[in-house]
């Protein structure tokens, strides 16, 4: 089977498996909602049994007498403004959040004011079934991500968070009282202490205050690049050549330089030959995902992306004291980033889905992840993208990590990523255009019922109050809660820069961490192969150019001789006319004549020298020396 047939079926599982959760979910709120309708039939006809033939006037809820408490202690609102709840609702929701195990304490019930006895709570063993922070700016969504992230580290588990506005750093100092915090912790039952929780400060590629958090190209892996940088499925498999050819020549992908210069060199005359037999790269393809590099980059992604990678295991320690680590990521201008906001967020689940172990339900997550301002992950993204988050987040839970999306309205966050979520707070929503009110009533749609008028609650809740449902052990619903949420114990102000500075320092991670590591990668190694390609190109043109030359001198040279030689013949024969003519003819071979002064001059060997030479001259054939 090939690699796409296998990777269809593997989503084709995955869809089917999310598509039986879903309706697991739904077949459970009918079993709820059903048993629901019968109680209440029930107690209506036991009312009815029990109404006199002349029924006497109905009690209006303000004269109703306040419903006394188990223990005998009347509700703490006795002496208020009645709620829209009434006793049996109160004492459902009672019920509903009284949990066996070990809980997270989210507030007290509010029906009219709040109810210290009737606190809200989340299952500890349940937060890693994910949830959602919601709510208009300045309702406290902050607050309550606090609130959750202290007592997670406080029960021992480890805490990852972005801090989009340097709030939350305020977890590693002690919380200051006053009169009026004091006042309200009072009201909802909450002892108020002072408490700093561990903090480790990390921030992207060095940007911002914090030990750097980088990965490496090879690390962060061609699919999620290919999610990404939104690439088709053509250009994602030629992606993954790429990945594929550098891993099998040890060409290092540490940065996007190096990638950039491993698609540029595959593409070029030197490297075409190098694919040969493995399909080849299109110059097109590679223009494609070249500019959406650049793209990437201009994005604030290049600093991310380097040596030394982090280990997504350090996001998983706890402290000396058995209390998890609060690991916040300063993001400074993450809305004018969001490529590299999500990019980071989806790489480190990618990674701890990959590196963790499969663990099942345990008692308590590993780790609880927080994505604040989560409509910047999805705003833009692409189906593949997001069909990545939805499967991520789905499995991601049998690894024993749990994540929670904070974001202004749940229209932020896509139906399939919500329906994985299994609490939910909901702070106030606004209803001031025909759009906040069109998402007001989604967001109602999608609650369990209850006792409230949720499209007119939620617009009046207060500052640090919200509608609570969480899921409860045994997996259903809880009911649906006005709550009044608990104060954080550190403080809601950031952490002086110099607390922070001092913390960054001292940990044993910027020893690690902290200092860029630029060995050679591919960028070096293949600039170098190509400079010695391009040198050795020129010597090879230098040599044929000098070996092209010498023929051409020896040419010459040749030619040269042959017409000195050629001119010395002339000379010779010129001289050997001179001399026949110049010579008496003999009258007997056997006497030797008397020479003449003439013939004594031209016969002497000096003067047939000093002849040649001069005849060789005037036939322009002497050699220059």
């Amino acid at each position: 089977m090939s690699d796409d047939a296998v990777k269809r079926a593997q989503e084709a599982a995955a869809a089917a498996a999310a598509a039986a959760e879903a309706l697991q979910q739904q077949a459970r709120e009918a079993i709820r909602k059903a048993e629901e309708a019968a109680a209440l039939a029930k107690a209506a006809a036991e009312a009815a049994a029990e109404t006199p033939e002349t029924p006497e006037r109905p009690v209006p809820a303000e004269e109703r007498p306040p419903a006394a408490d188990p223990s005998g202690t009347p509700p703490a609102h006795s002496d208020s403004e009645p709620g829209p709840l009434a006793a049996d609702q109160v004492e459902a929701i009672r019920a509903g959040y009284a949990f066996e195990g070990a809980a997270l304490e989210m507030g007290a019930l509010v029906n009219g004011e709040a109810m210290p006895d009737v606190p809200v709570r989340i299952p500890l063993a349940m937060t890693n079934r994910h949830g959602l922070v919601a709510g208009a700016t300045g309702t406290g969504k902050t607050r309550t991500l606090q609130v959750l992230a202290e007592q997670l580290a406080a029960n021992g588990v480890a805490v990852f968070a972005a801090d989009i506005k340097g709030d939350l750093s305020g977890v590693a100092t002690p919380g200051e009282g006053n009169e009026k915090l004091l006042e309200r912790t009072a009201g909802i039952g909450q002892e108020w202490v002072p408490a700093s929780f561990p903090t480790e400060f990390f921030s992207l590629g060095g940007v911002g205050r914090g030990v750097p958090i980088r990965a490496t190209i090879s690390g962060f892996g061609p699919l999620l690049l290919s999610k990404v940088l939104g690439l088709n499925e053509t250009q994602e498999s030629s992606l993954g050549l790429v990945f594929h050819y550098a891993n099998r020549n040890g060409l290092a992908l540490l940065d996007l330089d190096d990638l950039r210069a491993v698609l540029a060199y595959l593409v070029s005359d030197e490297g075409k030959a190098e694919l040969e037999g493995l399909g080849g790269l299109s110059k097109a393809t590679v223009g494609v995902i070249l500019r959406e590099l650049i793209t990437f980059a201009d994005q604030g992604a290049d600093v991310f992306f380097g040596e030394p990678e982090i280990d997504t295991a350090e996001f998983l320690r706890t402290a000396a004291d058995g209390r998890g680590v609060i690991s916040l990521l300063e993001v400074p201008g993450v809305a004018d980033k969001p490529a590299l906001y999500s990019t980071f967020l989806m790489w480190l689940l990618a990674d701890l889905y990959g590196g963790l172990p499969e663990v099942g339900d345990l008692d308590k997550p590993k780790l609880v992840f927080f994505f604040d301002e989560a409509h910047l992950l999805f705003n833009g993204a692409s189906k593949d993208f997001l069909a990545q988050v939805v499967q991520t987040v789905r499995l991601i839970r049998s690894k024993g990590v749990g994540v929670f999306f904070v974001t202004q309205t749940p229209k932020d966050v896509p139906g399939d990523v919500l329906a994985q979520l299994g609490s939910r707070v909901q702070h106030q929503l606004r209803a001031f255009t025909p759009d906040d009110a069109k998402a007001l009533r989604a967001t109602v749609s999608t609650y369990p019922n209850s006792g409230y008028d949720l499209e007119e609650t939620l617009t009046v809740l207060g500052t640090g109050e919200a509608i609570v449902t969480v899921m409860n052990e045994k997996g259903a619903p809880s009911p649906v809660a006005w709550t009044r949420l608990r104060a954080p114990q550190a403080s809601m102000s950031p952490s002086p820069d110099a607390a922070i500075d001092a913390a960054v320092a001292a940990s044993p991670l910027t020893a690690k961490y902290g200092t860029a590591i630029d060995r050679e990668s591919a960028h070096e190694l293949l600039t170098k192969r190509m400079a010695d390609a391009a040198a050795a190109a020129d010597a090879a043109e230098a040599a044929k150019a000098k070996a092209e030359a010498d023929a051409e001198y020896e040419k010459m040279q040749a030619k040269i001789r042959a017409d000195q030689e050629k001119a010395e013949k002339k000379a010779q024969a010129e001289y050997d006319r001179m001399m026949k003519k110049t010579s008496p003819t003999s009258r007997s071979r056997s006497r030797t004549p008397e020479r003449s002064s003439l013939e004594q001059v031209l016969g002497s060997k000096q003067t047939q020298k000093i002849i040649g030479q001069v005849l060789t001259g005037l036939f322009g054939m002497a050699k220059r020396r």
